[in-house]
């Protein structure tokens, strides 16, 4: 199998940022093309009339990152994963690849895809393959498409683990970037009462209501399209966010007032490098850490109001 290409077209202004959420995808490295400095650096070093005209066609407003992904990985969860953290980040991009088309990105991921033990009950399962369970497991049934959330990445995983620490009835549920949804589903299907899902991007909207559908819990779980503090109010036993440091940072300030004074914070998404900067905006925040998990370069918080 050949490797796949993936293209990500972002504003130059911005390359630093999206390099950053590209260099999650794969522990080998990234390939930028950014000419925003071409015209005033190059003829440092070459005669202007000696540089390709091509390359001096490009746009200078415009950059292009380029990921590689292993045959052995998936990269439909790539692009998935860069689709929502890029927005989360609020940076507008374009993706393309080389290997699998667009509209087939929806499918293509079906190969690496089977049933994934996650935590000590859940399974999460994919609809074109039966899998009996055993008496205490819990399946989630799980179709992603285009959004992120299959459970087989770190962040994903690392978050479940600490949800299903707290899930219970009577509990209630807050998921901040749902992506898939799968966050959200799984909380009820472990025991909680209800979960809400906040996502910007409606193409996650949409792949979570049906992942909600096919899970039978549509009366249970509700997904929002838009911001936090827009959608959603009043207050909850656990609140979720698997996305990116610099948004969970971002959250901080005003994740207590969606908190019920016991309430849990899981965090996921926070690269080992940015660990530090996390636990900071946790202190300064009023929040304790509770619990920590980590694998692969990724740590999840389990997170507390302090006691005033």
């Amino acid at each position: 199998m050949d490797w796949t290409e993936i293209k990500i077209e972002i504003a130059a202004s911005q390359v630093d940022a999206a390099a950053a959420i590209a260099q999650m995808v794969v522990p080998y490295g990234i390939y930028i093309e950014d000419y925003s400095d071409l015209l005033t650096e190059a003829p440092k070093i070459a005669h202007i009339d000696l540089i390709d005209e091509d390359l001096l066609a490009k746009d200078p407003a415009k950059a292009v990152i380029h990921v590689y992904i292993s045959p052995d990985d998936n990269p439909a969860e790539a692009i998935a994963f860069l689709r929502e953290k890029l927005t989360a980040a609020g940076i507008g991009q374009s993706i393309s690849t080389e290997a699998v088309k667009q509209e087939e990105w929806s499918t293509a991921w079906k190969q690496y895809y089977h049933p994934l033990h996650l935590g000590r009950r859940l399974v999460v399962c994919p609809s074109w393959e039966s899998y009996e369970r055993a008496p205490d497991e819990v399946v989630l049934t799980l179709d992603p498409g285009m959004a992120f959330g299959t459970g087989s990445h770190d962040t994903t995983r690392l978050c479940l683990e600490l949800l299903e620490e707290h899930c219970a009835p009577g509990r209630t549920v807050l998921d901040v970037g749902s992506g898939s949804g799968i966050l959200a589903i799984a909380s009820v299907l472990l025991g909680c009462d209800h979960a809400d899902g906040v996502e910007i991007d409606p193409t996650a909207v949409r792949v979570a209501q049906e992942n909600s559908a096919i899970n039978h819990t549509g009366d249970r779980v509700t997904f929002h399209c838009g911001d936090l503090v827009e959608k959603v109010s009043g207050s909850y036993d656990i609140v979720c966010a698997n996305i990116v440091a610099d948004i969970i940072i971002r959250l901080l300030p005003d994740a207590g007032r969606f908190m019920k004074p016991e309430a849990v914070l899981i965090c996921s998404g926070i690269i080992d490098e940015r660990e530090a900067d996390v636990l900071a905006a946790v202190e300064k925040n009023g929040f304790a850490v509770r619990d920590r998990r980590e694998s692969g370069g990724w740590v999840a918080l389990a997170c507390v109001k302090k006691e005033a």
